[in-house]
């Protein structure tokens, strides 16, 4: 599969790329809505939809947009979308407008959608934000599902608020509260780590040469030498 066809642009924020397990992004919709399955989907589908519509419109005017103001044009635009999401679900979809409440206009400024525009739409063609769209888009909605069913189902002794029978005297309400979630979450992360180890880009190494300050510094052993020394002196002047 080449690095830049159509499907690796659709399927690496299913995995290798998922922007809540492996990229660290979107935590505070991702622990704030997966106490309910319910919940989840309509958030993971709410962030999708307005992923998907704000990076083909940033492509689309990413040579007109001036490089100056480019992430003010962009939470405008992600704004637009998220307002029509709202009201669309204001109107249809009460009850998950509710559940969803002041999260669901924080899509405005949730780092997935953001990244994605600054990372990938503002520098490729209306098909590739697209899919790149639907890709993490999907990721972001399968990660959320994932914690909302073992938080429900193990937390509360129900599934999309079907309680299930041999579960329901048996919960851990622990894994309902926000300490619980951060339970899930890290033991996901630790999972998706092994399945993808040894499958993620390697590491770019850096140096001085790429540090604007480079000019100015003798060396970077100086540097360390120096840091050292000032950190002796201050520890001296405690004492």
């Amino acid at each position: 599969m080449k690095k830049d066809s159509s499907l690796s642009i659709l399927f690496k924020g299913l995995l290798l790329e998922n922007p809540v397990f492996v990229l660290i992004l979107g935590t505070c919709p991702t622990l704030a809505t997966t106490n309910t399955v319910i919940g989840a989907l309509a958030m993971g589908l709410a962030a999708t939809a307005v992923l998907i519509c704000s990076n083909v419109v940033i492509s689309l005017l990413r040579k007109v947009i001036p490089e100056t103001v480019r992430i003010p044009c962009y939470i405008v635009i992600i704004a637009g979308f998220v307002t029509i999401v709202q009201m669309f679900m204001h109107a249809y979809l009460p009850e998950l407008y509710e559940l969803l409440g002041v999260y669901l206009a924080l899509i405005t400024v949730n780092c997935i959608i953001l990244g994605r525009a600054e990372m990938f739409a503002s520098k490729n063609n209306v098909g590739k934000s697209a899919l790149d769209g639907v890709g993490m888009g999907l990721g972001f909605t399968i990660a959320l599902l994932a914690m909302a069913t073992i938080r429900e189902v193990f937390g509360a002794g129900t599934f999309a608020g079907i309680e299930i029978p041999f579960l329901i005297d048996h919960t851990v309400n622990y894994l309902t509260k926000a300490p619980g979630g951060m339970l899930v979450y890290g033991i996901l992360i630790a999972v998706v780590s092994v399945i993808t180890k040894g499958k993620y880009p390697k590491k770019k190494s850096f140096g001085c040469a790429g540090c604007p300050s480079a000019g100015l510094c003798k060396s970077c052993s100086s540097c360390e030498n120096n840091i050292e020394e000032a950190v002796d002196n201050i520890l001296k002047e405690g004492n």
